[in-house]
């Protein structure tokens, strides 16, 4: 993954704000959460 530091107008990237969304819910539940999604499968 590229790091680029030349972003227009300080938008944000589609793979920026998928990761920024996956770190936010991360930080929001614990591992037995993601176990329990994880066992529904889906």
């Amino acid at each position: 993954m590229a790091n680029n530091n030349k972003r227009r107008n300080n938008k944000m990237s589609v793979e920026e704000a998928g990761q920024k969304g996956g770190n936010t819910v991360s930080n929001k539940y614990d591992k037995d959460h993601f176990q329990e999604i994880g066992q529904k499968g889906g």
